[in-house]
């Protein structure tokens, strides 16, 4: 490792990996710390052991998303360092043309498929053990399984389109190819904003119209003082994966929803449910949506610039033990 760069990768990784399991275990120790006593604000209406339970909850998920930074971090190695990236780029090669798009999307794919594979462990764990053993989980294994299948056929139909014209992109557009993906990266990300709510989400989930009108007229009058406009109230049948409740809005535009799960409304009264959509409204009124978007646009602008600095400097690669200098190798080290 005589490549300055791989030292500045690897104090860079340990700062990041550090500075996230720290936080984390600052968190943990604050709950606990605080975990024998209800605030006084809420004394009067939430039981000690409830207040446990949650506390109890949050430390278990914080422990694992600390043992989940970690094994990221050890994939990043073992991608990087460890040659696998390489080691893929190489035996693809066998099959497809190296620089070209088809050894590019058969790469990144498998990459992503390697990275999914080794993550489950941990997202079985987080569902079947941590939301289990708090009361949550409803989600039975052969749900869990048609989710996966659909996520997955999802994300082929809209991602390798995407990952083919971007690989198209970077070989023809020369030395500003970095801009043309930029603008497909945006464009895809507003349409699947678009098309989310009516075409993906029910997918997964059955919407049905709010059918309690005297509720819908109250949420109704709500989104008129809000300056909220949406195409339908809608109730999800989030009970058959969790017990947790929500309120959210999606889409944007004159597709924009209001989705409430259906164990929100089995527990909480008219007065509470107007209360959580509340908050959600309170992000579209202060423009937290448009916001985010602004800075993804923007950070996913700066990003693809200075990959288009790099793609071209030989130790970028030799700094992550990668030799085959290719578009797919170099989103790859970047992403």
């Amino acid at each position: 490792m005589n490549n300055a760069f791989t030292w500045v990768f690897l104090a860079a990784l340990l700062l990041v990996t550090g500075t996230r399991l720290w936080l984390a275990a600052r968190q943990a120790r604050h709950v606990r710390a605080h975990r024998e006593a209800v605030p006084d604000s809420f004394a009067g209406t939430i039981p000690l052991a409830a207040h446990q339970k949650a506390a109890d909850y949050t430390v278990a998920k914080v422990r694992v998303g600390m043992l989940d930074v970690l094994v990221n971090a050890a994939l990043l190695l073992v991608l990087t360092l460890g040659g696998a990236i390489q080691w893929l780029s190489d035996a693809w090669a066998r099959v497809a043309p190296p620089f070209g798009i088809a050894h590019g999307v058969l790469l990144i794919v498998s990459v992503v498929l390697l990275l999914t594979l080794l993550e489950l462990p941990l997202s079985i764990y987080r569902t079947f053990v941590i939301e289990a053993r708090f009361g949550f989980n409803r989600m039975t294994l052969a749900l869990y399984l048609a989710d996966l299948a659909k996520q997955a056929l999802v994300s082929a139909l809209l991602g390798i389109p995407l990952l083919v014209l971007v690989l198209w992109l970077m070989a023809r557009m020369g030395d500003l190819w970095w801009i043309w993906v930029w603008l497909a990266w945006t464009g895809f990300n507003l349409l699947v904003l678009l098309i989310y709510p009516t075409f993906i989400a029910p997918l997964f989930n059955k919407f049905s119209p709010l059918a309690d009108q005297a509720l819908a007229r109250r949420i109704e009058s709500l989104l008129a003082r809000c300056g909220f406009r949406s195409s339908g109230l809608y109730v999800m049948d989030g009970s058959k994966r969790s017990s947790h409740g929500n309120a959210y809005f999606t889409g944007f535009g004159a597709a924009k929803r209001i989705v409430f799960f259906d164990t929100l409304l089995s527990r909480l009264a008219p007065g509470e449910i107007e209360a959580v959509l509340a908050h959600e409204l309170g992000h579209f009124k202060r423009h937290h949506v448009w916001k985010r978007i602004v800075v993804l646009f923007a950070a996913s602008f700066a990003l693809l610039w200075a990959l288009g600095q790099l793609i071209d400097q030989p130790w970028f690669y030799a700094g992550l033990q990668v030799s085959t200098q290719s578009s797919a190798t170099a989103l790859l080290l970047f992403w």
